[in-house]
């Protein structure tokens, strides 16, 4: 386990001007589940097919349609409800959300309010090395997403795309236990990962697969804890929720605005509304969409075509015996097993095809020099070239063979990496490639003796400050790598250097 220390909420204080606020964020995040059909109906997910293309009768409303649930994407959730060490409930049941929008072809959302299929959980969210914020889970729920309408095709007209229509999210439901815009971002990104490594939600905040809703209000220092003490959300103020959020940093520019915002307000005597609003990035502000409503405007009611759902705790124990590691326990271990660092293990585990590449790199070999090699040069250069480790030109296999020429003494570093710069564009199997183009690293002890002797016989001067200064040394070093073209190996020329200087 890692050697974390739970942090108390710390909130960020922001300077008004009569007096201090403190934070309080709630996240609502919609992470669209990994499955290559529909929740209720067999239509594929396939995102860019054509508009309307993957739209099943059930999808489009169609008189007498009744929806049948999708069971591997009731095991994700599930899946996903482990990952979070939250309660899996055994009997859940959908609602209808009753609301128009031109994108909703029924007229309704089938969700859950009542009786969703994860209760409590908990994120782990590390702010600083050893020091970790604990989140809590307020619930999971399954949900329909809507179509998606297009306003910039036509002038005159809207069109709808029914694609999206229908594709199971996962609404994962926080408490209020963020106080600050670095925490939600942290947030989001480990929640993100988590469901990365389950496999659950491939995460693309880009194209929309995961988004946020934040829920932001401000209230005076001391209310916080009182709101802790008695569950009484009146000491939070009111809240607004900025919704689809698809990126970290405009979550926490959102944040901060909006934070600044209601402050103006309650100090100016007004009153903050209780309402939805989005953020636009290009003014860096937040805008008012409509009126927060609440779970009675949505006329909520059991779903009538679909039966309450049961599972079998044998199936979620099956679920949980195929689980895989997860982030945190994948860091633990490699700091363990490989001697990382914190800050090494943070970067190795963030995303699980990086870790996997690692892990092949490292099995039998130095865990840090391997780490060092990936971070580094690897890492920097497909940063370089706006590679991930999926597409990168080396395998595992021959960065693990660059490893071991150094480990052999065959090759230096410095010949290393010009050895990785043939094989990212030119590939081949190091040993040939080092040996094609000269990089054999000169062990020859009298090669090397030959060089230095010559050396001292015609600098006596150096050799005189030498022995006086062990530090002046080095020269003689340097002048050997450089007339075998930096091909010696610089720890036998060290030993040499100080047998014959008698240092």
């Amino acid at each position: 386990m890692l050697d974390i220390s739970y942090a108390p909420p710390k909130p960020k204080v922001i300077a008004g001007a009569k007096g201090d606020w403190e934070l309080v964020i709630g996240m609502e995040i919609h992470a669209q589940v990994a499955s290559n059909a529909k929740l209720f109906s067999g239509a594929s997910t396939q995102v860019g097919a054509e508009p309307n293309s993957n739209v099943a009768f059930v999808d489009a409303a169609m008189p007498g349609m009744l929806p049948v649930i999708n069971e591997f994407c009731i095991e994700q959730a599930v899946r996903s409800g482990l990952g979070l060490k939250a309660q899996i409930n055994l009997t859940s049941a959908f609602d209808r959300k009753n609301y128009f929008y031109p994108d909703l072809p029924q007229g309704y959302q089938i969700s859950q309010l009542y009786h969703p299929i994860v209760g409590e959980g908990e994120v782990l969210v590390e702010l600083a090395p050893g020091v970790a914020r604990l989140v809590r889970i307020e619930r999971i729920h399954l949900e329909q997403d809507a179509g998606k309408s297009i306003h910039d095709m036509d002038p005159t007209m809207s069109f709808v795309d029914f694609n999206r229509t229908g594709v199971a999210l996962m609404e994962i439901v926080s408490r209020p236990d963020l106080r600050g815009p670095e925490e939600a971002a942290a947030y989001v990104a480990k929640l993100r990962q988590i469901l990365r490594y389950l496999g659950t939600c491939d995460g693309n905040m880009q194209n929309g697969n995961l988004r946020a809703d934040v829920n932001v209000s401000v209230c005076r220092p001391g209310d916080y804890e009182r709101y802790q003490a008695t569950q009484d959300f009146g000491h939070l103020g009111t809240r607004c929720e900025i919704k689809n959020m698809n990126s970290l940093r405009f979550i926490q520019a959102a944040i901060d605005y909006e934070a600044r915002r209601q402050i103006a307000i309650l100090e100016d005597g007004g009153k903050v509304d209780q309402e939805t609003r989005l953020y636009d990035p290009d003014k860096g502000e937040t805008r008012s969409m409509r009126s927060k409503e609440e779970a009675h405007d949505y006329r909520y009611f059991p779903c009538p075509d679909l039966l309450p759902l049961e599972i079998e705790q044998a199936w979620v124990d099956d679920i949980a015996a195929r689980m895989p590691e997860l982030p945190d326990a994948k860091k633990a271990r490699f700091m363990a097993d490989f001697g990382l660092t914190d800050y090494d293990a943070n970067v190795l585990t963030a995303e699980l095809d990086n870790a996997a590449f690692f892990e092949e790199v490292a099995r039998g070999r130095d865990g840090k020099q391997a780490a060092n090699w990936i971070i580094n040069e690897l890492f920097g250069r497909l940063n370089k070239d706006g590679k991930a480790v999926a597409d990168s030109p080396l395998s595992a296999a021959q960065i693990g063979g660059v490893l071991d020429l150094i480990a052999s003494g065959e090759i230096t570093s410095k010949m290393a990496k010009d050895l990785f710069e043939i094989l990212w564009t030119e590939g081949g199997d190091p040993a040939e490639v080092a040996a094609k183009h000269g990089m054999k690293q000169v062990t020859d002890t009298g090669e090397i003796e030959r060089a230095l002797d010559a050396l001292i016989a015609a600098n006596p001067d150096q050799v005189e400050k030498a022995k006086v200064n062990a530090k002046l040394a080095g020269w003689f070093t340097g002048q050997v790598l450089k007339a075998t073209g930096g091909k010696a190996n610089p720890a036998v020329v060290n030993q040499m250097v100080a047998q014959k200087l008698g240092l």
